[in-house]
């Protein structure tokens, strides 16, 4: 069965798109994939880490630190959208998934805690 040929509409082309991005981390070799993974995985437990442990020390407690590293975490958003107009770079991507994966833990930390 053959797939029909869609119109190219401005919502086909945003959904095309929308799957390019999703599945762009996926083609590639083994090398690229496997650090775009590990740096997700180092985000998260750098996150977790930071949560857990270093958050306790900082003075005003775990909410003064959580909003420092969320204001950190956007500042690099802000700068990338600067520097960055085209495909990102394999140095980019990586930046991105340590701080999804950091985000991420702190969400799950603050759903842990109930807050």
């Amino acid at each position: 069965m053959t797939r029909s040929n869609l119109q190219p509409t401005r919502f086909n082309r945003a959904i095309e798109r929308l799957g390019a991005q999703l599945l762009g981390n996926l083609r590639g070799n083994w090398r690229l994939r496997s650090s775009v993974v590990l740096a997700l995985l180092l985000g998260f437990y750098a996150g977790s880490n930071l949560t857990a442990y270093v958050l306790l020390e900082i003075p005003g407690g775990r909410p003064m630190a959580v909003l420092t590293m969320v204001l950190l975490l956007e500042l690099v958003v802000r700068v990338r959208g600067r520097l960055v107009r085209a495909t990102p770079g394999l140095g980019w991507v990586l930046v991105d998934n340590l701080r999804i994966g950091m985000v991420y833990a702190v969400v799950i930390e603050a759903f842990k805690l109930g807050t």
